[in-house]
């Protein structure tokens, strides 16, 4: 992925501004000083007399008709709050006489003052005293030094005479670290804003980034390979029974990772052996693009091939269908490829068929997994170049060896009296020939953990010496070992050794 593409500019960007807004925040909670205000605003402001010079003649009953000078009598309404982000105390007040605040109307006189605060304020009313600084002179009135918390407020009702509506009202005084501002009112048909200008203003910011980037993602025509892939070429080569699965494996990594050729070349775990050892010898010091699969470990003398657990596999022993025969023991089939047994009428009684011995030739990992797991020998030397009739008179049965697992299928299959042996889902549904247990003991994945089937072994990944970590040789066998890799494996009959179950038999299989 390029550092510079669409995408990673804009995530970078969205991040940047996420955390220069976290340390904004934390930078301004710490470093600037939280102030306190209080804000006044005049909710009501008109003529209760009916001079000209008072603006609005109207009409009156009463009391305000009768007292004396009401002629040009105004009624103001004053609200006085803390609508700053600290609590005032009285001792927050810094002006040297005794009041806090102080009121004017500007070119009326004040004749009369009634104080009001909300219900659960009561308790301010106490402050409302002469001794406590409470007088109007002419057109100020001074206030007393009232200690509101956070929001809280009282009002002023005012009887005003002498001058006109609308005239200035303004409200003084001193506040520690804080201010005496007038405010405004929120119209009744004006919501009050859930957040602040500026956290909108970073909440939209946030949301353009968001979207810029999904939109990239989404609309982009990405033909991009997946994490991991690497480009050039690979061969996979070593054990035949496992080529199946080396075939699928490569044909989903060519379409997953463009631009790799992934080559299949099986013929027999030594034989891989062999090839990557000579593969090695000849890169002079590097890591040739070449991976061998055998069943089994290597054998000795191969010091440089660094090896790759890869998946438990079972194999299975296979015989004609004319040997009606489902089970063997394991001293049955030991007997069988020493030469003790030459007819299968020597174990059933009935079956009148010369046994024929279908084997692998010597480079086969499923031969090696036979004699190594279940025969703790070698199998008897060759005796038949056609698997039916013998070249060496003196051999006790016909055995014969073939190049492949298919081979040795087709021939088993095609020979009345034939057992041979193969990879376990190499041998499913093919006419002619069918699956033998041991012991009992049937050739499954399901059970390999549980039971004491015997013929089964590790595949090894071998590659020569640390590939590169950027290398296809890398990715290749991160592939077979993960996800999509692993459906393969155990699609084909083989236990991952990634999974949980194959971890603990591949520990406990390992040489």
């Amino acid at each position: 992925m390029e550092w510079l593409s669409p995408e990673n500019v804009v995530a970078v960007t969205t991040a940047l501004l996420g955390v220069l807004v976290s340390c904004g925040v934390l930078w301004y909670e710490r470093r600037v000083p939280r102030r306190r205000r209080i804000g006044y605003r005049v909710q009501m402001d008109t003529a209760i007399g009916s001079s000209v010079r008072a603006g609005r003649p109207n009409f009156r009953l009463g009391l305000f008709n009768e007292a004396p000078e009401m002629a040009d009598a105004t009624l103001v309404l004053l609200r006085i709050e803390n609508d700053g982000s600290q609590s005032i105390a009285g001792d927050d007040y810094t002006g040297r006489e005794i009041h806090g605040l102080s009121a004017e109307f500007t070119g009326r006189t004040v004749r009369a003052i009634a104080v009001t605060q909300p219900r659960g304020a009561e308790h301010l009313m106490d402050h409302f005293t002469a001794a406590a600084g409470m007088r109007h002179s002419g057109a100020v009135i001074h206030l007393p030094r009232v200690p509101l918390n956070q929001g809280q407020h009282f009002k002023l009702l005012v009887l005003l005479t002498g001058g006109p509506v609308g005239g200035d009202i303004t409200v003084t005084g001193g506040i520690r670290d804080g201010d005496v501002l007038p405010n405004r009112a929120v119209p009744t048909d004006e919501r009050l804003p859930l957040f602040s200008r500026a956290a909108r203003l970073v909440t939209v910011l946030l949301t353009v980034c968001v979207v810029a980037l999904a939109t990239i993602i989404v609309a982009r025509d990405d033909d991009r390979p997946p994490m991991g892939c690497a480009t050039g070429t690979v061969t996979l080569t070593g054990s035949t029974a496992f080529e199946p699965v080396l075939t699928e494996l490569a044909e989903k990594y060519e379409k997953d990772c463009e631009g790799s050729t992934v080559e299949v070349d099986a013929h027999g775990s030594n034989a891989g052996i062999r090839a990557l050892a000579d593969a090695g010898a000849a890169a002079k010091g590097g890591s040739p693009a070449v991976i061998a699969l055998a069943d089994g470990p290597k054998p000795g003398g191969h010091p440089a091939l660094r090896e790759h657990r890869v998946a438990v596999s079972v194999f299975t022993l296979v015989v004609n269908d004319a040997v009606p025969l489902r089970d063997l023991s394991l001293d049955d089939v030991r007997r069988l490829y020493r030469g003790e047994i030459t007819n299968w009428r020597q174990l059933d009684g009935v079956t009148d068929l010369p046994v024929r011995l279908v084997s692998r030739d010597a480079n086969s990992g499923t031969r090696e997994v036979l004699q190594r797991r279940v025969l703790h020998r070698n199998e008897p030397a060759n005796s038949s170049r056609d698997c039916v009739t013998k070249d060496d008179p003196d051999a006790p049965v016909v055995r014969c060896e073939l190049d492949s697992t298919r081979q040795v299928l087709a021939a088993v299959a095609g020979h009345e009296g034939a057992i041979g042996y193969s990879e376990l889902r190499a041998g499913d549904d093919l006419p002619g020939l069918h699956r033998l247990t041991i012991d009992g003991e049937a050739p499954s994945v399901d059970t390999i953990d549980t039971g004491d089937y015997p013929y089964r072994e590790i595949e090894y990944a071998y590659t020569y010496g640390r590939p590169p970590a950027d290398s296809l040789v890398s990715s290749f066998l991160a592939y077979m070992s993960r996800g999509g890799g692993q459906d393969v494996i155990t699609t084909h009959g083989h236990l991952p050794c990634a999974t949980p179950r194959g971890l603990r038999i591949c520990g406990e299989d390992s040489p």
